[in-house]
């Protein structure tokens, strides 16, 4: 409340107390509060962390699969693998699409410094007429130089081979096989292999039933 006040022989009406203006003048004067130190790690925590996530989804290769040589694992020791390029026909591209290759019987032979991968299976393409391909045609595999060498030289020695481990088709739509250098195995190798397939699978029945 205001209150009356002699100035000057005159009375004066004020408003407001002094002391309680000086004190609004003080609060004024008074910083925001601002974040604490913890809370705007917390909130700088949580940016990061959406970046990070976002990111990623975004560095994660989006392929196709086409197929998988199921049998390799079995039959194999892997040793080492490198993507390779494919070289082929446009029904051929067209039926991989469709999921229609097997890799059951295929290999791959080194000839003249080329990769080729023999004994896979390309179905025909229904819509292809008379400019189809021939099924189980050769099909030429693309790798540098260097890699060229360092897996066609090994494929020669004693006991290792060239075998396809899948197919896919990459983020650019590009077909590409896994090649893998590879030891066969000897029997109770696979009888070990048979063995822990079928404890993975007894282990995976159990988590089901719980």
């Amino acid at each position: 409340m205001g209150r009356v006040e002699i100035e000057n022989g005159r009375p004066m009406l004020l408003l407001c107390d002094p002391d309680t203006i000086t004190a609004m003048s003080k609060n004024k004067s008074k910083k925001q509060p601002t974040l604490t130190e913890a809370g705007a790690k917390k909130a700088a925590g949580k940016k990061s962390g959406k970046g990070k996530s976002k990111n990623a989804k975004k560095n994660q290769p989006n392929i196709t699969p086409v197929a998988e040589n199921r049998k390799a694992k079995f039959r194999y020791e892997i040793l080492d693998s490198v993507e390779c390029g494919m070289m082929l026909m446009g029904s051929e591209v067209k039926s991989m699409r469709e999921g229609k290759l097997s890799l059951d019987e295929a290999h791959i032979r080194a000839t003249n410094g080329e990769l080729w991968l023999v004994g896979s299976d390309i179905a025909h393409y229904n819509n292809a007429g008379m400019w189809n391909h021939d099924p189980r045609r050769p099909r030429k595999l693309l790798v540098h130089a260097k890699e060229f060498e360092k897996f066609a030289g090994r494929a020669f020695e004693r006991g290792l081979t060239l075998i396809p481990l899948r197919v896919y088709f990459s983020e650019r739509g590009l077909a590409k096989c896994v090649m893998g250098l590879v030891k066969g195995k000897k029997i109770h190798d696979k009888r070990e292999t048979i063995k822990k397939r079928e404890t993975d699978r007894g282990l995976q029945r159990a988590m089901r039933r719980k």
